[in-house]
């Protein structure tokens, strides 16, 4: 199997397309784009929010606030492959197949929740700090709280089955090798699965945060 890079971007579609083909299943494509459900999704509230921060006037936030740069965001990204990637947490290799789904859903489940943390609060510092750069990038940062309460909701539901999807995966090779009497061979390509799954996770997660990074940078400041 072809390993993937830890560091290069995977594609938003990879996660899908990797997660039915785990399940057996055929991947679907999207019946509309995001940017065309969005308005499905806001209810009143957000969407008066979302038109004042589009179209109100952005003040600079002249107050001290984080600090936050690429290289803080690399360096918490590079934290969390490495704990998808490290053996600890998994199911031993010759772990019973129940003893062993148990183990790939809580260690999966912790796993999404330091995704989810570790993002969510440097989405937040990287707003903070956008917002005492210019009015541009001050607006930028009110559409982008707006748009994480919004989306954020959908991504955790979507999301929440992963961990068992894995889990159920795990049962399914360790039943196969059961069956050609390969003695704990499930082990491999569960783990090769399992990370590409999670990486491809983490990336998705990391693209808002990789968004505001780059709105940070000198280039993008308006005139």
């Amino acid at each position: 199997m072809q390993q993937a890079q830890l560091r290069a971007p995977v594609p938003a579609s990879t996660l899908p397309r990797l997660l039915a083909r785990i399940a057996g299943a055929t991947p679907m494509p999207p019946p509309q784009a995001p940017a065309a459900r969005l308005g499905e999704w806001l209810d009143w509230p957000r969407a008066v929010a979302l038109s004042r921060a589009l179209d109100g006037p952005a003040a600079v936030d002249d107050d001290a606030g984080s600090d936050v740069d690429a290289a803080t965001c690399a360096r918490v990204r590079e934290e969390l492959v490495q704990s998808i990637t490290a053996e600890r947490g998994w199911p031993a290799a010759d772990a019973g197949s129940d003893a062993a789904a148990a183990a790939v859903l809580r260690h999966c489940q912790s796993l999404q929740r330091a995704m989810q943390a570790a993002t969510g609060r440097l989405r937040g510092q990287l707003r903070d700090r956008l917002a005492r750069q210019s009015p541009l990038q001050a607006r930028l940062a009110a559409v982008d709280a707006v748009l994480e309460g919004v989306l954020s909701p959908r991504e955790h539901a979507l999301l929440a089955p992963v961990p068992a999807l894995l889990a159920a995966h795990c049962e399914r090779l360790q039943r196969s090798d059961g069956a050609t009497a390969q003695a704990d061979g499930w082990y491999r390509p569960f783990r090769e699965d399992a990370r590409q799954v999670l990486l491809a996770e983490l990336d998705l997660r990391f693209q808002p945060v990789d968004a505001l990074v780059a709105a940070l940078r000198p280039s993008s400041v308006d005139a």
